[in-house]
């Protein structure tokens, strides 16, 4: 009998709890729905973080939705930049406020912003930017304000790009792991963190260039802005003379040195507030609630297909990832819908499967075949990334995208001495054919073993230069001579032929309304995002996990996200970029 007892009270309990949790995610839910929308009041300024990241495609929170956060969605960088090309016509913002530290977003996408803020300063409006330490890409979009405040005791980094690779080589030898490498074109470098103790001589000469590249397209945006001359700032770097914020102010990098309150004064003479009201300062993210961007009402559509991260085979529920089934769907649902009049292919990819890589351009072909198709590139469209964009009608490129290295390579490890000297494991087996435990982790590969895979990976970057012969009409000479694996930057590919134009989203959509000869038009963006609930059931723990670990390793984040890729690399011949520069 007091069995049952505490049996019944256990489950009445349990009853009762499921009942509690149902209740209170109906309250979520009802909140989420009856929730009233975000208005704008007059006088406001718009505030921007110059630290905040954008996605290609807007990300949606799943739980700070339903608790009606207002972070709840992060737009996408065109949504981003379409967010500011409204504000300047929006009567109740009279200016943006930039506030400044860090860079969440690369190069290009800095790029696209910052001329955002150009295009809006034409509507008169004004942009003052404040830091109180501010880093060489948050001053690099600051610079577009029409004044940029420094706090007094802060700083600016001004000394230059750098960029640095983490060679494991001497790593694996003291685990007696021994990577097996197979690769095509001698700049192709991704694998030299695996083979080398240092960059090779062709690497060093590759970076050198673009990051020189990358370094003038920053000097002259500033010196535009701050009406300055790029050798004259060079100097500031070379000399390392911006060192206190005394040392900004009198090389006219700045144009006042000032605490908060003193640049909200400033803002409240700018918009007509008296010094004891408060200032209207609408968030970024909360002006994104509040507004809903039109794409049009005409049955004639554009459809702008959103493809970021590493490419790989297969379905995936990241955002941030380029998978080959889910690409395939997209491009052939915009290539079957006859009110689809062109497609726009955004890439920000430094590659990955060059299998995955070829479905995805087949299927772009196909499109191509019965409409136009327009490429904007990011800040990466290379290698893999380079591969499913070379087909297109008609490329853009920021000048400081990196694109190119067209090349490929395959890694194999073989840890046969690892697990018997360090682990005291030993492997024996039964074959039925001489090659049927090839790619075994186990055992060396045999001479004849390494010819076929090598043969295998020459194939392939085969296959590669004759899409980019094919796509962009060049000579197979002249592509053999700036493939082999050398990343470019914008201004150079567009020399070389590589891209098009140089140029945004605005720009690339553009181009697609015109190559389709519709004026009016209204976009659609794929992949499509998934229903907010779905999300929360699917995925909340995963990103929830991600977002721990990232915290937790800070700056070190990046290396743990490189030595994890190395995972999906064996077996899979890879077009891809060595990491994800980092400057």
């Amino acid at each position: 009998m007091r069995f049952f007892k505490t049996f019944l009270a256990a489950l009445l309990a349990f009853i009762v709890f499921t009942g509690l949790c149902f209740l209170v995610l109906l309250m979520i839910i009802g909140r989420a729905i009856s929730r009233e929308p975000v208005t704008i009041s007059p006088n406001a300024v718009l505030v921007m973080k110059t630290s905040q990241a954008f996605n290609e495609q807007k990300v949606v929170n799943p739980v700070a939705s339903f608790m009606g956060d207002e972070s709840s969605e992060i737009p996408g960088l065109f949504q981003a930049v379409r967010l500011i090309q409204h504000a300047a016509t929006d009567d109740n913002i009279k200016g943006i406020y930039l506030k400044v530290d860090g860079s969440g977003n690369g190069f290009a996408g800095t790029e696209e912003l910052r001329n955002a803020i150009l295009r809006f300063r034409k509507s008169g409006k004004f942009v003052y930017a404040y830091g109180e330490v501010m880093s060489q890409q948050g001053y690099y979009l600051a610079s577009a304000a029409d004044k940029v405040f420094l706090n007094p005791k802060g700083g600016i980094d001004f000394s230059g790009f750098s960029t640095q690779v983490t060679f494991l080589k001497g790593t694996l030898e003291k685990l007696e792991i021994q990577p097996e490498i197979f690769y095509c074109g001698k700049f192709k470098s991704a694998t030299e963190p695996l083979r080398e103790t240092q960059m090779t001589e062709a690497n060093r000469v590759q970076t050198h260039q673009f990051l020189g590249q990358l370094y003038g397209n920053y000097l002259h945006g500033i010196a535009q802005a701050r009406r300055l001359d790029t050798a004259t700032l060079h100097g500031y770097a070379n000399e390392n003379l911006v060192r206190e914020s005394s040392d900004a102010l009198k090389y006219k990098l700045v144009d006042a040195l000032k605490y908060d309150d003193e640049v909200v004064s400033e803002l409240k003479n700018k918009t007509g507030v008296k010094s004891d009201e408060d200032l209207n300062l609408v968030s970024f993210l909360k002006y994104n609630s509040a507004v809903t961007l039109s794409n049009g009402t005409s049955e004639n559509k554009i459809a702008v297909i959103y493809a970021q991260g590493d490419i790989i085979s297969g379905e995936s529920e990241k955002q941030t990832t380029i998978a080959s089934e889910d690409y395939i769907y997209s491009i052939r649902k915009a290539r079957e819908d006859k009110k689809v009049k062109a497609i726009l292919f955004r890439v920000n990819s430094g590659g990955g499967s060059a299998l995955a890589s070829e479905v995805i351009w087949r299927e772009l072909s196909l499109a191509k075949k019965v409409k136009p198709v327009v490429v904007s590139m990011g800040d990466f469209a290379a290698s893999g990334g380079y591969y499913i964009s070379c087909m297109a009608d008609s490329i853009f490129a920021q000048p400081n995208t990196l694109t190119g290295s067209i090349g490929v390579f395959g890694i194999m490890f073989n840890m046969e001495n690892f697990f018997k000297n360090k682990l005291g494991v030993t492997f024996d087996g039964v074959k039925t054919a001489p090659y049927a435990d090839l790619g075994t982790m186990s055992r060396p590969l045999n001479d004849v073993e390494k010819r076929f895979i090598q043969d295998g990976v020459d194939s392939i970057y085969a296959s590669f230069k004759s899409r980019v012969v094919a796509g962009r009409k060049l000579d197979a000479a002249v592509v053999d001579s700036i493939a082999q694996g050398r990343v470019w930057s914008g201004t150079d590919a567009l020399k070389l032929g590589l891209v098009d134009r140089i140029g945004g989203l605005n720009e690339a959509l553009n181009c697609a309304a015109r190559l389709a000869k519709v004026s009016d038009y209204r976009m659609v963006e794929y992949p499509e995002v998934k229903d907010k609930l779905f999300r929360l059931l699917k995925n909340v723990g995963g990103e929830v996990q991600e977002s721990m670990v990232k915290r937790e390793m800070g700056v070190n984040y990046d290396l743990y996200q490189q030595l994890k890729a190395i995972q999906h690399i064996p077996g899979d011949i890879q077009a891809k970029l060595p990491f994800i520069y980092k400057f």
